[in-house]
């Protein structure tokens, strides 16, 4: 018997040392995923586009390191909808949530992004805003295949980087020092602790295959900052004026471009200190277009012009809450070393329900039935590429359609108007009149795409009023006041 054992073991060995197990080769057929997206960073905001106010040191190290693409459009205009297009993988006319109430939910049944990536072994964690189902609603993240989420549920509460409290779970996490009362003062502030919770997650799971997903907030919010937070530093002392807003304000928003691009150069160091760098996809973006803030006299395309491209002066039109270009048109990055050609750029026309489909087929996992189509072709330079026929959106009495370069656009009750794009990327010749047979076509796949909402619901109104809110608007704070006191 022990010769046996023995003769047993040397045979084990000998497979072993010939035919190592492939640990490698096993996990890069899951490549860890992080998705990160940043809250109306607008398309031009970053050095390597020619910002010359905003530094951006490591976005722009990813972009020369990654794929960037130029045709990139979010799902909707506006923070929800524009996550639950990316988290379903439907357009606009088919998701369960259009609302920006910040609280509205995505029914039970409904899989996610998370859920997706469950089915194949996946560690799955969220943290930022999560946007798509206020607490005490159907639509909460721990239910919708995640782990663990941490941040805000409900968006209006992500306004305030002082808050009282985060929530983990739907469970309240308390922030030390914080009376939620003020917009710019407290002894915790939200983006640090949910950069080290995104940071640990990564750490904790780096043995095994992980979606680490995180919408954080900045720049967008209600702009406090810590005096001694090291990118506040840089931007304190500019003799900036920013018109009708605060001059702190706007030094704010470039200090928080700076905090996020230093947050994401440590996530890059930290993949490579765990030698998960080469087996890591990491997608960057923005969430919808961007804002025009701080405009004035001299700087009327807002004070950090994230719609106007500095070089041509050309601007996409309006901004956030449109669905002109300028409320769709976002940054968007892609970087996995070894897979994907440093330094490329692609004009692949796509859109947020996109992502769905393409993270299933990078897991190798069963996608649901989406308005989208994978990218990974297109990310890898590996097969044929999938082309939309056309793309939809809607929100709050606007309706558009992109078919090839042409761009059919419908304001509430007013007649539809018509661009082509190639010609006429600022949206201001409407050729209706001159093309309508394009138009006609338009329109009626814009009929077609739309279906009635089904929402999902509401199981606690007590507690998504909590947290709905939070955010200290004026008139939130007497009744915050009043809690407070009670």
């Amino acid at each position: 018997m022990m010769n046996r054992f023995i003769a047993a073991t040397f045979a084990a060995l000998l497979i072993s040392f010939y035919f190592p197990v492939d640990r490698a080769h096993s996990a890069e057929t899951k490549p860890n995923i992080i998705y990160l997206m940043l809250d109306e960073w607008g398309y031009f905001e970053s050095g390597h586009m020619g910002n010359q106010d905003l530094i951006t040191p490591n976005i722009d190290r990813f972009a020369a390191e990654g794929m960037q693409f130029t045709n990139a459009y979010a799902g909707a205009p506006v923070c929800g909808p524009t996550r639950c297009s990316l988290l379903t993988g439907l357009h606009a006319g088919h998701m369960s949530m259009r609302a920006n109430s910040g609280f509205a939910p995505i029914r039970a049944d409904e899989p996610t992004l998370g859920s997706v990536l469950k089915t194949r072994g996946y560690a799955t964690g969220g943290f930022g805003k999560w946007g798509i189902g206020g607490r005490g609603t159907s639509g909460v993240p721990e239910k919708h295949g995640f782990d663990t989420f941490f941040g805000y549920y409900d968006q209006v509460h992500a306004h305030t980087f002082y808050p009282q409290y985060l929530i983990r779970n739907s469970a309240e996490v308390p922030l030390a020092g914080n009376d939620g009362l003020s917009f710019y003062e407290g002894e915790t502030h939200a983006q640090d602790e949910i950069f080290k919770e995104s940071i640990q997650f990564i750490q904790d799971h780096k043995d095994e295959p992980f979606f680490c997903y995180l919408p954080w907030t900045p720049p967008h919010g209600l702009w406090g900052i810590d005096e001694d937070d090291p990118s506040w530093q840089l931007f304190k002392d500019k003799p900036w004026t920013a018109g009708q807003n605060t001059d702190r304000d706007a030094r704010v928003y470039a200090a928080y471009m700076h905090m996020v691009d230093r947050q994401i150069g440590e996530i890059l160091a930290l993949l490579k200190k765990l030698n998960l760098d080469e087996n890591t996809i990491f997608f960057l973006c923005g969430d919808n277009g961007g804002q025009d803030y701080f405009k004035s006299k001299e700087r009327p395309h807002g004070f950090f012009g994230p719609n106007l491209n500095p070089e041509t002066g050309e601007r996409f039109r309006a901004g956030k809450g449109s669905l002109y270009e300028g409320g769709l048109k976002v940054p968007y990055y892609v970087r996995w070393p070894g897979k994907i050609e440093a330094g490329s750029v692609s004009d692949h026309l796509f859109y947020y329900p996109d992502v769905m489909p393409t993270l299933a087929e990078i897991a190798k996992a069963e996608c649901p039935e989406t308005d989208g189509l994978s990218i990974l072709a297109t990310l890898t330079h590996n097969g044929t590429q999938n082309q939309h026929d056309h793309l939809y959106w809607e929100y709050v009495g606007q309706t558009a359609v992109r078919q090839q370069n042409w761009k059919a656009y419908r304001s509430k009750n007013r007649e539809w108007e018509l661009y082509d794009l190639s010609k006429d990327i600022e949206e201001l010749n409407d050729v209706s009149a001159k093309h309508p047979e394009v138009l006609k076509q338009l329109v009626s796949l814009a009929q077609a795409a739309h279906e009635p909402v089904r929402p999902g619901e509401i199981y606690n109104q007590e507690l998504t009023d909590k947290d709905h809110s939070q955010a200290p608007h004026e008139r939130n704070v007497e009744a915050l006041k009043k809690a407070q006191s009670q």
